[in-house]
């Protein structure tokens, strides 16, 4: 059978999702915890292959398995053989022409910013921090030029291992708070540290070091070296993933978003 789960993690302590010789890949934790319960070998498939650093709020997974089990067993049983910092919210059968990630339609990122003239200690590894204030309409008007199906060769990481620089942004949204700032990426799918390297080139705009119209000229350019550095992976967070209705496995609603006001006002 094909089980699928839904997965949070804190990305700072691990080296990220994807299995390492380490043996420190969130991948790594849960396939040896899915072992014990399905007393044998476990191979697992995730939606979005998170950077070290980079959290998730639901990642979605999926694996095949001979064993039988009641679905509890692959969230409390599972939850017993991982690390505190990574859990199993929830699983369900599903059928077996469902991909994890080839299937996934959407994809949706966020990134939290803490804007203060002082770091906050206890936001460490949750919240990206910047010194400098923001203008939140230039951030908006130069996220607009990004939306759309591009090349986005200029925020693509130089170990950026996909096929076509091509990928399709539906919507940069940008939320207020206080001190904070919410940047949400919806997408079909992203390239590797394309979101930090976006978020690095918004930031110097927002910041007042570049123009507004410089976020088009980089994407344009197709040039990695013109963009911005890539921005630290701390308050990036894997939020939902979108799926056929037929898998019964949409995530998509409010209720991470819902999460982050609650734990807002805490840091003003």
């Amino acid at each position: 059978m094909r089980i699928a789960l839904t997965l949070a993690y804190d990305g700072g302590v691990f080296d990220g999702w994807q299995t390492q010789p380490s043996g420190n890949g969130v991948q790594d934790h849960l396939e040896r915890a899915l072992a014990a319960i399905a007393a044998g070998p476990v191979a697992t498939v995730c939606a979005g292959r998170t950077d070290a650093g980079v959290h998730a709020l639901r990642q979605v997974v999926h694996f095949d398995t001979e064993a039988v089990r009641p679905l509890s067993a692959w969230v409390r049983g599972v939850n017993a053989h991982l690390p505190p910092q990574v859990a199993v919210r929830g699983a369900r059968e599903v059928d077996a022409g469902f991909h994890a990630r080839y299937g996934a339609r959407q994809r949706r990122y966020r990134y939290l910013i803490h804007c203060a003239r002082v770091r906050h200690p206890l936001l460490a590894g949750r919240a990206g921090w910047t010194f400098r204030p923001l203008d939140a309409g230039r951030l908006r008007e130069a996220a607009a030029a990004l939306v759309g199906e591009h090349d986005f060769s200029s925020f693509r990481s130089a170990e950026c291992q996909a096929a076509s620089p091509v990928r399709r942004i539906e919507a940069i949204e940008l939320a207020e708070q206080g001190p904070f700032l919410l940047l949400s990426f919806v997408g079909n799918a992203f390239l590797h540290h394309m979101i930090r390297n976006i978020v690095g080139t918004l930031l110097m705009i927002a910041d007042g070091r570049r123009p507004v119209a410089w976020a088009a000229e980089v994407l344009a350019a197709r040039d990695r070296r013109l963009a911005a550095p890539t921005f630290a992976p701390a308050g990036l967070y894997l939020d939902a993933v979108r799926y056929d209705p037929q898998f019964g496995l949409d995530s998509w609603d409010d209720a991470a978003e819902s999460g982050f006001a609650a734990l807002l006002p805490a840091f003003g």
